[in-house]
């Protein structure tokens, strides 16, 4: 069979869900595999972390530049973790055959720092199976190169067994930096499972490395398609052990809201009815810390829609953060009809980033025909914040910040 074939059948093999931006060289990867077509490739990913939250691999399928839009999520999940495995296939079109540009994907590899592997066509069932295997023992999403060489060939069958494993999420009690330090330690684990992958020798005793990020030890006089990525890193060493990784414990306390915060009423209802929440970036990311500990993960700025979608359930956001990369996969989860609570908490304000101004969000998600309410009107929100029967619901809750306020802290002992 072909490669692209091939590929395909890996992944059905593989993967329990798959999803796509089509484009050459991967149409007919995706197709063949059933893939669905998503609004963009961010939200692709975003909802293959869904499904992993839910217990189900889930493979994405882009071209080289479609990775780029995936770039924000992608290097969150090295910190935040993952459960069940999420690989992104890449095709790289080496030739610019049909693309404005040309890319290397392996270099993903060192800024997400995650784990790439590059098959040849004896390998591509194998590599796609060691790359979940590989997303879900160290807890990040992996890639999987390949170029339209690999896709035309004739290769053997690829049927490999599946051997799921479990990943897991940040410990809830490590700080962001404690979580960015945690990932390191499983980081440096990585080169040590790269470097002793048996898909990097061949059965002739030759060799050729299948893995290539983290690099192998030797990748001296490889013919690479693309850059010199292996020669440039063929120094490349693991990461220094951090130490320890910081908790609220050793830090001696956690962050949370505002003590004026509008929106109190609104988390103290959700914790109550023990609503777990995929949380985005800005003041939202507050409600995965003490003493709210709503949040299960967190995947970036705009990430909280499409991840909640397949993930959790609920979505919470903030009106910024839906503006500034939330709105397309809010379009998606309404195409689709998912079953999502999509909780914007409306302060009209950049809350992270020292209070610029945001436009109304209700003048760009009106097609929603959101249930708006008050911050402080109680009653309102104990009606509208309920997971939908069926299809997506959407929260907007209007609050104004307190001049001059500043995220409070807890102090440990009071945890």
């Amino acid at each position: 069979m072909k490669g692209a074939a091939a590929l395909a059948l890996a992944l059905l093999q593989s993967a329990d869900c798959c999803y796509t931006v089509p484009g050459y060289p991967i149409s007919e990867v995706a197709a063949s595999a059933g893939a669905a077509i998503t609004i963009n490739e961010k939200t692709a990913l975003e909802y293959a972390l869904g499904d992993s939250l839910s217990g189900r691999r889930a493979a994405v399928v882009v071209k080289h530049v479609g990775l780029n839009a995936c770039a924000d999520p992608l290097v969150h999940a090295t910190a935040q973790g993952l459960r069940a495995g999420v690989v992104v296939v890449v095709g790289d079109d080496v030739r610019a055959a049909a693309s404005d540009v040309v890319q290397d994907s392996r270099y993903y590899g060192e800024v997400a720092r995650v784990p790439v592997l590059e098959p040849d066509g004896e390998t591509i069932g194998p590599a796609v199976e060691a790359a979940f295997e590989a997303s879900e023992t160290f807890s990040r999403v992996a890639v999987v190169r390949v170029v339209p060489d690999l896709l035309d060939a004739d290769v053997p069958d690829p049927s490999v067994p599946r051997n799921d494993r479990e990943g897991s999420l940040a410990d809830p009690d490590l700080t962001m930096a404690g979580r960015a330090q945690a990932s390191d330690l499983r980081t440096a684990a990585m080169f040590a499972w790269a470097r002793s992958s048996p898909l990097n020798r061949r059965p002739d005793g030759g060799f050729r490395p299948v893995v290539v990020y983290p690099p192998p030890t030797d990748p001296t006089a490889i013919p690479e398609i693309g850059r010199p990525f292996l020669k440039e890193h063929r120094l490349l060493a693991p990461p220094l052990s951090p130490g320890e990784p910081e908790r609220f414990s050793s830090r001696g306390f956690s962050r949370t809201f505002c003590r004026d915060c509008p929106f109190h009423p609104a988390f103290a209802i959700l914790r109550k009815r023990k609503m777990r929440a995929v949380c985005d970036a800005g003041c939202a990311i507050l409600a995965m810390n003490p003493p709210y500990r709503l949040g299960v993960a967190t995947y970036g700025l705009g990430s909280s829609v499409a991840v909640a979608a397949t993930g959790t359930g609920v979505a919470l956001t903030g009106d910024y953060a839906l503006l500034h990369s939330g709105l397309a996969a809010l379009i998606d989860v309404y195409e689709r009809g998912l079953p999502l609570l999509c909780i914007v908490l409306a302060n009209n304000r950049m809350g992270m980033t020292g209070g610029h101004p945001v436009p109304d969000i209700l003048r760009y998600i009106a097609w929603a025909d959101p249930v708006v309410s008050a911050a402080d009107d109680v009653g309102a929100l104990h009606r509208a914040l309920t997971p939908p029967r069926e299809g997506p619901r959407t929260v907007v809750i209007e609050g104004a910040c307190p001049e001059g306020g500043r995220h409070d802290t807890v102090a440990y002992r009071d945890l």
